[in-house]
Formats: C-alpha cells, structure tokens, sequence
C-alpha cells in the first residue's frame, strides 16, 4: 500500500515541530534551573554575611562578659555598701575574664574592653564616693556609640559596613561597587543608632536621680535585650540584602610566582 501523496512529509513536519517544542522546553528548564540555582547561590551568600552580626560583636560570650561586672558590682554593694568593695569585685571578674580567654586562646578583644570601661567606672565611683558614678563611662560610651553611629550614616560611611566588611570579606567594596549592601548597612546603621540610643534615654534620668539601686538593676536589665533585638534587625537586613562582593587584592598584595 503506497502512502499518501505529502504522508511523509507531513510526518517529517511533526517529528520537527516535536524535536523543537521538546529543545525549547528542555532550554527553557536549564534557564529556570540555572536562574534557581543562582538565586540559591546568592540567598546563601546573603545568610553567611548576616550571620557574621553575632561574631562582629563578640557572640554569647561577649554579652556575658558586658552584663556580669554590672551584676556583681549592685550586688555586692547592696552587700557591702562599700564603693571599693563593689568596685574591686566588678575588676576582679572581668579580669577572670581575660584570664580565660587566654588560657582559651580566644580574642581578648572584648574582654579587654571590658576591663578598660569597668576600671574607669571603678576609679571614678571610688574618687567620688558615689556608687552610681560606676555606671557614668558606659552612659557617656553609648551616648557616643549611637552618635557615632548616625553620623557615619549620614557621611555614607555606615559603621555597621566598616565592621562587617573586613569579616565578609567584602572590606569595603559595598561602598562603590555594591550599591544594595550600602543601603543595607546604612538601614541597619540606623537600626543601631536608635534601639541602642533606648538605654541612655531611660537611665540618665535615674543617674542624675543618685537611685543607685534602680539604676543599677535597670542597666543589667537593659544590657542584652536591646543589643539581641538590634542583632535581630541587623541580621533580617542583611539576609534581603544583595550578597558581598569579595575584594580583590592588588598585584602587589598578591604572593610572587614560584620562579
């Protein structure tokens, strides 16, 4: 039986049109995977970098090492009712406390810190005689920090960024390269600048009342709860945030070639 005059033809047609419609999908598939994947690669990318917030500020145990000489120093005052005794004691764990990061091996960094604000809070409390002058550098220190914070938000040059940067390995390519994360680091910058600034508002009032009681519990209080929340904020801006863009290090930074 002979076929139909154009048969093949027609079948040749169809066979074309499938192979077709079957490459244009299978293209059409390896976009959309590929366009998954990158979206994947880029949100991961945005996780990492969000996820520095907490190591940029020293983690659980560098919230520890901020709020327990606070705790020990109202608690031992309300003990002793002694400014030296208290004062001594506040030193004396935050001493511990580089003691054991370096047995650890760990950064001293925030530590150290800590000494540096306990000991001024110390000498002043003990030269004045007034328990609650002990907490007087830690008001001034956030007043600074959170005018320090909204002025380089304003200059473009969000402290936030200048922190994280080097730790994301981006240093400071979001400045000019990377105009997304600079609004980014700008909005959480701000962030900062206002739930930290909640501290000083509450409790310089009690400061210039001399409630050292209140005063003192209340800065415990307030000691990880708005720095958690402004962590939380950071971290949420930075997860929608276009990822970093690692810095590329000069010819002349690079290792010379095995000759």
């Amino acid at each position: 039986m002979s076929n139909q005059p154009g048969g093949e033809s027609a079948a040749q047609l169809d066979l074309a049109a499938d192979h077709r419609e079957t490459t244009g999908q299978a293209a059409a598939d390896k976009a959309a995977r590929k366009a998954a994947d990158e979206a994947a690669r880029k949100a991961a990318a945005s996780k990492e970098a969000a996820d520095t917030v907490l190591q940029a500020f020293g983690g659980v145990r560098g919230m520890i090492d901020m709020t327990l000489p606070g705790l020990v120093f109202i608690v031992t005052y309300n003990i002793t009712h002694q400014v030296s005794t208290a004062g001594w004691a506040a030193l004396a764990l935050c001493a511990l406390f580089v003691v054991v990061r370096l047995a650890r091996r760990e950064t001293v960094q925030h530590a150290f810190s800590g000494v540096f604000g306990v000991g001024l809070g110390v000498w002043i409390s003990m030269k004045s005689g007034h328990a609650e002058d002990f907490y007087l550098p830690g008001l001034l220190w956030n007043v600074g920090y959170c005018f320090a914070m909204a002025v380089s938000a304003l200059v473009r040059w969000p402290l936030i960024g200048v922190m994280l940067g080097p730790i994301t390995g981006e240093m400071f390519t979001w400045r000019k390269e990377n105009p997304g994360r600079l609004a980014a680091y700008t909005r959480a910058t701000w962030a900062w600048a206002v739930i930290m600034g909640i501290k000083p508002v509450i409790l310089f009032p009690l400061y210039l009342t001399h409630n050292v009681n209140l005063l003192g519990w209340l800065k415990v209080a307030l000691g990880i709860p708005p720095l958690l929340l402004a962590m939380y904020v950071t971290w949420q801006i930075l997860l929608k945030a276009p990822p970093p863009i690692k810095a590329q290090l000069d010819d002349d930074d690079e290792e010379p070639a095995a000759k």
